[in-house]
């Protein structure tokens, strides 16, 4: 593969979130899906995301950027090794280039790579894109996702720690085959939005509407989660816009620890004739809320 660098029309001084931007406008030119009649983009759909792959992987990127792998993050030969032993470009014994023959076994120049000794080796097949839609719910909640490939097999998957939008998958070997052996799938993760929830971070926020008597006297309601329902404790004396949290009920953050889910109370106010039935059979005033402000 070339250059990721170049592939993505990025400097190698990019930061992370320049590649990621530009890896995004790329990917949404030449998805399958928008370029149905034309190979040529899907082939440069994959070229772009195995570059990403690479790049926003901090651990290869750097190792790219010392020579020590080639843009497919294959180890990157040794230097002095490719030159052969005082006779040309390719190992050679008894005056037949070896080179030569691997090319004509491989299918020629420039249909594979060459091992740390110069010698040409067969091509991989190249790498197949899939799109995997995710639902929100799912996401967060980490289930575990089936996949259909292309030859009509289907992959149960683990998602991956931090998913998001724009998160991918590599599927080592579940590319198109090659000589050298199948290429890899690359799956870009898409995920959902949801009714009631939204996400900020790894935290799950919900707007979660309550009686005023349940924010008045307190009370324990059932609330949704990710997960399933579960039972929530509304302290007396509540408000409108109180949040209370739930403990691990949100999305697994990269660093494996999974995050919460923050309930904020909105507080139904009942129409005039309950609210006033409702006060005369507490007993309680309605009183004044502003008299701290001198009103």
């Amino acid at each position: 593969m070339a250059d990721p660098y170049s592939t993505l029309g990025v400097a190698r001084g990019a930061s992370e979130a320049d590649i990621k931007k530009a890896y995004r406008k790329l990917a949404k030119e030449l998805h399958p899906d928008r370029n149905a009649d034309n190979p040529a983009a899907s082939e440069r759909f994959s070229t772009v995301t195995a570059a990403y792959d690479l790049l926003s992987d901090a651990d290869k990127r750097a190792r790219f950027d010392r020579g020590e792998i080639d843009g497919d993050g294959n180890p990157a030969a040794p230097f002095g090794f490719g030159g052969g032993g005082g006779g040309g470009g390719g190992f050679q014994s008894g005056g037949a280039d070896f080179g030569d023959i691997f090319e004509g076994l491989f299918g020629g120049r420039g249909g594979g790579g060459r091992n740390p000794f110069g010698q040409r080796v067969a091509a991989k097949g190249a790498n197949k894109a899939y799109r995997l839609a995710v639902g929100f719910e799912e996401a967060a909640a980490s289930r575990v996702q089936r996949i259909t490939l292309a030859d009509g097999k289907t992959i149960d998957v683990k998602l991956p720690a931090g998913v998001e939008t724009g998160t991918q998958m590599r599927l080592a070997g579940k590319g198109e085959t090659g000589p050298g052996g199948a290429g890899d799938a690359i799956v870009t993760i898409e995920v959902g939005g949801h009714a009631f929830y939204r996400r900020e971070g790894d935290a799950v926020h919900l707007d979660l509407p309550v009686t005023l008597a349940e924010a008045v006297l307190g009370a324990s309601v059932k609330v949704p989660t990710v997960d399933g329902p579960v039972m929530l404790t509304v302290p007396p004396g509540s408000s409108s816009g109180k949040t209370l949290r739930l403990r691990g009920k949100g999305f697994t953050g990269k660093g494996g620890a999974r995050g919460d889910q923050l309930v904020t109370l909105m507080v139904e106010v009942p129409d005039d004739a309950a609210l006033k039935a409702w006060a005369e059979a507490s007993g309680e005033s309605l009183g004044n809320p502003r008299a701290r402000l001198g009103v």
